[in-house]
């Protein structure tokens, strides 16, 4: 006999008395979890057997000694620093963007007092969406690892309750060094919406929140950086545009009226610096690093010189 098996009917004999469930099924959600999603033997019982509790209506206590132990264990996303570890978290969800592919159904940043961290929901989870600005209670979501940085993920078996608070999320410093190789679309000179409270980029002269309005002038960069291993999307606000461009707000409103064409400035942007080696530290916000401090480098540095040199044997 096979261990799901035995876990199997475990479980079975301990909800016969409570649901009309067969030990073929309970096997099947074992086996699920295992083999699908790789999920441990003990944290796949534990799961399914908090289903049927559920399910029961019972609480743990009912059922007596067994059961695979507690759930998943709440952890600040800060703490997490452990591959496929199951946990629980409280977090706010602050920010989504799109998914590269069919079999994510969201993903986006998830943050507390601790920090942020990246989430994904598989479309094979049939979870209910999720939505910006709300706070969840998540449990049973599993860890990913890649090149140190984690990540959670939502599946089949994770528990999903919007909790009715506000969290204040912490930021995250980071500091990369590398080459600025794209400046995105949205740099340069840019209005945004002079409603209070409100910093929405204006699109053809209209905001998503108050429509049509008269903006007020702005300068960014939204550039990418190459550090030799990962591209960092980074966001210059107008003081730090103007130090590493070496141009004003009132000289770039000039050129753009010399011009009658604001991509002017984007583009005399992209000529000077594109190429140039910064180290940048700053608050990640969403899937941008906020550039707070700035330094020019002399060239690529040792692990990058490192890299671009095994790459050309």
């Amino acid at each position: 006999m096979s261990d799901l098996r035995e876990h199997a009917e475990d479980i079975h004999e301990q909800f016969a008395d409570h649901l009309d469930i067969e030990v073929d099924d309970v096997e099947s959600r074992l086996s699920n979890l295992v083999d699908e999603y790789r999920v441990p033997v003990d944290e796949a019982r534990r799961s399914v057997t908090n289903h049927y509790l559920d399910e029961a209506g019972l609480e743990r206590d009912a059922l007596g000694g067994g059961g695979g132990g507690g759930g998943s264990e709440l952890i600040a996303v800060g703490d997490i620093d452990e591959d496929e570890a199951w946990h629980t978290v409280e977090a706010k969800l602050v920010d989504l963007w799109e998914p590269r592919s069919e079999s994510i159904a969201q993903v986006g940043l998830l943050g507390d007092e601790s920090g942020t961290i990246k989430f994904v929901k598989w479309a094979a989870s049939d979870l209910q969406e999720l939505e910006e600005g709300a706070v969840y209670r998540l449990g049973n979501v599993v860890t990913d690892e890649y090149e140190g940085r984690f990540s959670v993920k939502l599946n089949s078996t994770t528990t999903v309750e919007e909790l009715d608070e506000d969290i204040e999320v912490g930021d995250d410093a980071e500091e990369i060094e590398g080459a600025l190789v794209d400046i995105q679309s949205g740099s340069g000179l840019i209005k945004r919406c002079p409603e209070e409270d409100c910093t929405r980029v204006l699109q053809n002269g209209r905001c998503n929140e108050h429509g049509e309005v008269e903006g007020e002038f702005d300068l960014r960069i939204k550039g990418v950086i190459d550090d030799g291993l990962d591209a960092h999307e980074v966001i210059f606000d107008q003081e730090a545009t103007e130090n590493v461009a070496d141009i004003t707000l009132d000289e770039a409103q000039e050129m753009a009226m010399d011009a009658l064409d604001t991509e002017v400035v984007a583009d005399e942007i992209s000529d000077t610096l594109l190429g140039t080696y910064y180290r940048v530290s700053g608050p990640v916000f969403g899937r941008y690093v906020l550039a707070d401090e700035v330094e020019e480098l002399a060239g690529p540095t040792d692990v990058e010189e490192t890299l671009i040199k095994a790459r050309s044997i």
